[in-house]
């Protein structure tokens, strides 16, 4: 899959840098079991783990018809929205 990042015009860089997550998180999170869920204005949000236990939270719009995506922001999940969705996991059937 090809991951591609929104750059903050400020900067060059990709905007996930400014919440301290790196292009190889979002890679995992994408390899990785979680859950992929509809956002606003037809993009999607995908929440998930990384190999060294960051939960986060990526928003993105897929590329129709092709095996990429557009990534538009990701940060760590906290608080009440980590929590529920490690409730989720628990509950899913395995």
């Amino acid at each position: 899959m090809e991951i591609r990042y929104y750059l903050d015009p400020e900067t060059g860089l990709p905007h996930i840098y400014g919440h301290g997550v790196s292009e190889e998180e979002v890679e995992q999170v994408f390899r990785g079991n979680g859950e992929d869920l509809s956002a606003a204005n037809g993009a999607r949000m995908k929440l998930g783990r990384t190999t060294l236990g960051r939960y986060l939270q990526i928003i993105y719009s897929p590329d129709d018809g092709l095996d990429s995506v557009f990534v538009i922001t990701a940060y760590e999940l906290r608080g009440k929205s980590k929590k529920a969705f490690r409730r989720r996991q628990r509950r899913k059937p395995r």
